[in-house]
């Protein structure tokens, strides 16, 4: 592909991540029966799509509680708050602010947050 190509599809961009002064979060759906505890409200961006959907890049955000997923294949950085994601049959990863993370597709996770939580994440679909 060249690069006037590459440049028609997607252009460069920044934004800040640990306060979003340029970046309205949307409220996102969280299904009433993942919900463990509290009451978590979960806010996101995607800020670019691959064309064939493959994949997703964006920010998310939750506050705390305690809830249920089953994870894609992502990639994400916690730029703020902290959480314990526990996964079905293997470790509890304690994360917070600069913690990267891997998480696989179809891991079943227990996420309990904290503080509420921001990252920045790249999901292969």
């Amino acid at each position: 592909m060249s690069s006037s190509e590459h440049s028609a599809r997607t252009a460069s961009f920044a934004v800040s991540v640990p306060d979003f002064p340029d970046v309205e979060l949307e409220v996102e759906e969280l299904d009433p029966d993942r919900i463990v505890s509290g009451e978590p409200v979960v806010t996101g961006k995607v800020l670019w799509e691959a064309e064939d959907g493959s994949q997703i890049r964006g920010i998310w955000q939750i506050t705390p509680g305690v809830v249920t997923d089953t994870e894609a294949d992502e990639l994400f950085v916690v730029v703020s708050g902290r959480a314990t994601i526990e996964v079905e049959g293997g470790t509890t990863l304690e994360v917070g602010p600069g913690s990267a993370c891997v998480l696989r597709e179809g891991d079943k996770t227990t996420w309990t947050v904290h503080e509420t939580l921001r990252k920045a994440y790249h999901i292969n679909c």
